[in-house]
């Protein structure tokens, strides 16, 4: 049996340099959460508590701060992101469409990640597109004027890169 005191750390030392950096900044919460996400791709629970042990505060409030803003992630994402925009242009001209063909085609549904970790799916709020829309991005790479017969040809050209 290990003692916390054996445990690793989740921190490393690039982030635990970063946290030391930003420690007396305002904001800096913010900040460090983002570089957390940054080293694993979401915010792993052990990360959330070895932060609040480090700034000193409250482990709620990490927690707050995480579950009110979208961008950051609780769960590990699948290897290949795909963000749906359902701002109002990309809403109106078919959002809603894309997430059902890529649920239809990915067998899974919003916020989740497939079996095999391959493919998330998100909806987000607006990807700052709207002239394209509807819009998408796979891994950050931006799709506009998607439409759901696309979407097999989209989510295929990321299968196993």
């Amino acid at each position: 049996m290990t003692t916390t005191a054996e445990q690793e750390t989740m921190l490393t030392p690039e982030i635990t340099a970063f946290i030391d950096k930003w420690s007396d900044k305002p904001g800096n919460l913010i900040m460090v959460l983002h570089r957390v996400q940054e080293e694993y791709g979401f915010i792993p629970r052990q990360a959330a508590f070895e932060v609040a042990a480090v700034l000193d505060i409250p482990l709620a409030k990490i927690y707050g701060v995480i579950t009110f803003y979208h961008f950051f992630k609780l769960t590990k994402p699948g290897r290949n992101q795909i963000a749906v925009c359902m701002g109002t242009a990309c809403y109106l001209k078919g959002g809603q469409d894309l997430i059902d063909e890529c649920e239809r085609i990915l067998g899974v549904g919003l916020n989740t990640v497939t079996e095999d970790g391959e493919y998330s799916v998100e909806a987000v709020r607006c990807i700052g597109c709207c002239g394209l829309a509807p819009v998408l991005t796979v891994n950050g790479e931006v799709f506009g004027s998607v439409t759901t017969k696309q979407m097999r040809k989209i989510v295929d050209q990321f299968e196993g890169k």
